[in-house]
């Protein structure tokens, strides 16, 4: 269906998919919480997207922390408007698997977010995660205003310290601001609570992350 690529390059603009105007439906409630996954949220919510990996296992790591109101998985930092996830496993669209966190600011502070999502991955490994290889496993932070992403920045270097007395390499996360999250599927939302035996490819670097 797709043309052959090296997966692990992340595709030009102007050779990406073209997409399609229509949003992917997503008509079903938090599998876990009963919350909706698509806005409005609750007024006073924050919400951030994160990449770490296979979205099965990196959705697991957030829907149960106290804090956290609602996840949802979806695509983000590539061109292709809408895509399928055939089309973003093509490599041709430029988007890594995100999470959307809304989560409550009063109850989880956005460095007690960072800290999960640094410690359940490894975030050195550039386009992959584990066995999982390609852009659309690459690690990423994408801010919803400045203060987030100075806190992502400076926890990035914080973590990077750490990491670096271990033996570890540079941290390749992609930090940036405002990128557009778009739902995948109903069937792969909260996957691994519908499917318990499910694929998780994660594992962290054991090296906790400083506060």
């Amino acid at each position: 269906m797709f043309g052959q690529r090296d997966k692990s390059q992340m595709v030009s603009p102007n050779e990406a998919l073209p997409g399609r105007p229509d949003q992917m439906p997503v008509n079903n409630p938090h599998y876990v919480n009963g919350h909706q996954i698509v806005p409005p949220f609750p007024e006073h919510m924050a919400q951030v997207v994160v990449a770490l990996g296979c979205f099965w296992g990196a959705e697991r790591c957030f829907w149960a922390q106290e804090g956290v109101y609602t996840t949802a998985v979806g695509y983000a930092g590539g061109y292709t408007e809408n895509p399928t996830y055939e089309e973003v496993c093509s490599g041709q669209t430029g988007h890594t698997e995100v999470v959307l966190v809304v989560y409550d600011p009063s109850k989880l502070s956005f460095q007690q977010l960072l800290r999960i999502f640094w410690e359940a991955h490894d975030p050195t490994q550039g386009m992959r995660q584990g066995n999982d290889q390609g852009t659309q496993y690459r690690s990423a932070i994408y801010c919803q205003d400045s203060a987030q992403l100075s806190f992502a920045t400076q926890s990035r270097d914080s973590y990077q310290d750490v990491l670096s007395l271990d033996g570890y390499q540079p941290i390749t996360t992609e930090i940036a601001l405002n990128k557009e999250f778009y739902y995948a599927e109903d069937y792969h939302q909260q996957y691994l609570a519908k499917n318990p035996g499910g694929y998780c490819g994660l594992g962290g670097t054991g090296i906790s992350c400083p506060e």
